[in-house]
């Protein structure tokens, strides 16, 4: 009791200005808790004191206001990577990258803002709390096609933690991050016995995880996957004088001898300088370099004036076998939103119709690899939506993801796409296939563990056997449902409580 009000004094003394630098820092320190850094004990430790800060405000607007400061910082740092793709043409747009990020970050912080607002307004208790906190995270998800990067959940992956995604999914993990860091604030503030029970909880959890994990090992007879990384940067990438050189590499990587004949072979997106149309001749030399294996490989594509990009299956004479386009594609980096409504009304440079940007495919689907299965097609940033594998018309043997993170640089970016493969892998119980074009590609089993990788900026490749997919996960069988009404249940306490007492004042 005497460190709350030493707390509350404290902080209402401090100026305004200090306490929303002071949340933004501790965002900026909890979103450490991501790859490459895996500092999860600071996260929790940042996110409790956020949650003590979000204790201390008496409004909406306050909380809303507070929530917004912490969630910038943490965007910041979660998000450092977005300078990347604008450091390719640094001359030309290397001008935009802090304010690219800075307004991003801005923008996700919102979610937090709407979070911490709508809890206060519910009441300001940790179920009010925890609840708007998934909601928020849920919206960030699917509002204007979504983007779920870092969310706070994603700090547990690389732990044991990991394995109760597999029944609840991201939002899951979400629940644990922010209701641990709660329990500890409210244990630290002297209120023991239902926090001690939800911190105990968390910490069974974590110690149960590897005992409840399957074991997910590849059969002695599992197909040979051969993963070829170029690493080709993206300033080089479609340099006329060394693009050739990449796709040289990954002929000769195809060709390779290694310790067995590889039964597919996977190279990442848009691996080859040619469209689909006028590629027959570069596939029927990719197929004899791969000995008549099957192969996977990322290409451009046009249909009249729409182009595409695409992921294709080649059979052993280099024909076209399986073809899916990319669906859910990045606003703004592949297409303009509302291009193709814009155009209707006169404004047609901005239109995918018209060849500005990439046009979206169908949909998740499913496609025949013969002898290996069946498998489900993800391409870069597809991977970070749960709801492209949830969507899917059945459930396949394996994920198969093809990707440049080439754009995401090497600070962080590409082990946080990484991180996010573990994640679909472990929430679906399906081995996923990943080929990147600068790293890190990898095989990845049904538990989200990684058997074998090729390390970022290296080029290579790698033979690696395809672990069994495991029994439909929890899931995979009723997806954020479960969590989102656990979610709306507990930020309906406090006004069903307030509801219940008001009537029975009447009665």
């Amino acid at each position: 009791m005497n460190a709350t009000r030493a707390f509350a004094r404290r902080w209402q003394t401090a100026r305004r200005w200090q306490r929303l630098s002071g949340v933004a820092v501790l965002g900026g320190l909890a979103a450490l808790g991501h790859a490459p850094w895996g500092y999860w004990p600071l996260s929790l430790i940042a996110l409790a004191l956020i949650y003590g800060a979000f204790r201390q405000t008496a409004r909406a607007r306050d909380a809303a206001i507070l929530g917004c400061a912490a969630g910038t910082g943490y965007f910041v740092i979660a998000l450092i990577w977005i300078v990347e793709p604008f450091l390719v043409d640094p001359v030309r747009h290397g001008w935009m990258a802090p304010f690219a990020v800075v307004l991003l970050s801005f923008y996700l912080a919102w979610y937090w803002a709407l979070a911490f607002g709508l809890a206060k307004r519910l009441g300001g208790g940790a179920a009010a709390f925890l609840g708007a906190a998934r909601l928020g995270e849920t919206l960030r998800a699917v509002l204007f096609t979504g983007f779920p990067w870092a969310q706070v959940g994603h700090i547990l992956i690389e732990t044991p933690l990991l394995y109760w995604a597999s029944l609840g999914g991201a939002l899951l993990l979400v629940l644990m991050m922010w209701g641990a860091a709660v329990a500890l604030w409210h244990i630290v503030m002297g209120q023991i016995f239902l926090p001690g029970l939800v911190f105990g909880g968390m910490v069974l959890a974590y110690v149960s995880a590897p005992f409840l994990t399957p074991d997910n090992i590849a059969a002695p007879d599992a197909p040979v996957i051969r993963l070829v990384q170029p690493n080709a940067p993206q300033h080089e990438k479609w340099d006329p004088e060394k693009m050739w050189v990449f796709y040289d590499r990954q002929l000769d990587f195809t060709a390779a001898a290694g310790e067995a004949r590889p039964d597919l072979v996977v190279w990442p997106e848009t691996a080859i300088p040619f469209l689909l149309e006028d590629a027959e001749p570069a596939l029927q030399r990719i197929a004899s370099a791969a000995d008549r294996a099957p192969v996977v490989l990322g290409l451009r594509r046009y249909e009249g004036r729409r182009i595409y990009n695409s992921l294709i299956s080649t059979g052993p004479d280099g024909k076209v076998e399986a073809l899916y386009d990319k669906h859910h594609l990045v606003p703004f980096g592949e297409f303009v939103p509302f291009g193709d409504i814009m155009a209707r009304f006169g404004i047609a440079g901005l239109a995918a119709e018209n060849g500005q940007g990439f046009s979206a495919g169908p949909g998740p689907q499913v496609i025949d690899l013969g002898s290996l299965g069946t498998a489900a097609p993800l391409i870069c940033y597809e991977g970070v939506f749960a709801r492209n594998l949830l969507r899917l018309p059945e459930r396949p043997d394996m994920i198969l993801m093809i990707t440049n993170d080439a754009w995401f640089g090497d600070v962080s970016g590409p082990y946080l796409h990484l991180a996010q493969g573990l994640l679909r892998a472990f929430e679906q119980g399906l081995p996923m296939v990943r080929a990147a074009n600068t790293g890190i590609s990898a095989i990845i089993d049904a538990t989200g563990r990684v058997t074998a990788s090729i390390p970022l900026g290296e080029a290579g490749f790698a033979d690696v056997a395809l672990p069994p997919p495991l029994r439909p996960t929890l899931y995979s069988r009723t997806g954020d449902w479960p969590i989102m009404s656990l979610a709306l249940l507990m930020m309906s306490y406090f006004p069903l409580r307030r509801w219940l007492r008001r009537n029975e004042g009447k009665n």
